[in-house]
């Protein structure tokens, strides 16, 4: 896999080509000065129980890994938290409005977007919903389900940080 920063071959603030590695983690441009830093991308994720204990579950209506099982969530806007985007994110891809967004623990990803490879810092939070009877799918969400923890498998989800964070939910039971 080439580093992401080959991607870019033109300063983004004045347009050079004299833009080149400085480091692991940035290009500096030869005409301005420039420094460009590659960072990962902040997203969150969701994980939401009914009163059966068991886990929300969506599947993926858009590309990357269409058709596959995921879990609500996604990309922190700017000026937003953590917190403030697992709730709007979950509102828009379920109905659903969450309360008490409990951080767990991080994952990191590459989640291909286009051809680009964005590199993302997947933040699960443990959320409460009061009711679950308004649910639906909506936005990059084409069905809305629960399953029983003893029955998820890590193989039908898409995404590689969730695999690995329902690996993670599954060592913790």
């Amino acid at each position: 896999m080439k580093h992401p920063l080959q991607q870019f071959n033109f300063c983004p603030k004045c347009g050079s080509p004299h833009f080149f590695e400085n480091n692991m983690k940035s290009k500096r441009c030869a005409e301005c000065g420039f420094t460009y830093y590659f960072n990962s991308s902040a997203a969150v994720v969701a994980l939401i129980e009914n009163e059966k204990g068991e886990l929300l579950i969506a599947r993926r209506a858009k590309e990357p890994a269409k058709g596959t099982f995921d879990l609500p969530g996604g990309f922190v806007d700017m000026y937003e938290t953590a917190e403030e985007a697992v709730v709007r994110e979950i509102q828009e891809e379920t109905g659903l409005l969450i309360s008490a967004p409990h951080y767990l623990f991080s994952i990191p990803n590459i989640y291909l977007y286009s051809g680009f490879e964005v590199h993302t810092m997947d933040l699960f939070f443990r959320c409460r919903v009061s009711d679950v009877s308004e649910m639906k799918p909506m936005d990059d969400v084409s069905d809305l389900f629960f399953i029983k923890k003893e029955r998820l498998h890590p193989a039908d989800f898409g995404l590689v940080s969730i695999r690995k964070g329902i690996e993670k939910i599954l060592a913790d039971i």
